[in-house]
């Protein structure tokens, strides 16, 4: 029963999407944390020490900065990548 169900499902997101309907999830784009971000070919974010929100975050925005200085004029990827550069629970 719990295969069909699942199957049906499948049916279902297929039917929408071949519809061209509004389905959830559909613009991926309005899930991206920044809009319009273009991230350079060959990109690799940069091994960071991660913030444990234990110490100095002044010190840690500085070193942030210079690990991510060849991208210092993209603003939007800067933003985009900072969450790497911590840990645990963040606020969103």
């Amino acid at each position: 029963m719990v295969e069909n169900e699942k199957f049906d499902h499948i049916e279902e997101r297929l039917r929408a999407i071949e519809r061209g309907r509004d389905y959830p999830f559909a613009d991926m784009a309005k899930l991206c944390l920044v809009p319009d971000i273009v991230i350079p070919p060959k990109f690799k974010v940069s091994d960071f020490n991660k913030y444990k929100w234990t110490t100095c975050l002044k010190n840690h925005l500085k070193m942030y900065n210079r690990k991510m200085g060849a991208y210092s004029k993209n603003e939007k990827l800067l933003m985009h990548f900072f969450k790497e550069s911590l840990t645990g629970a963040t606020v969103t």
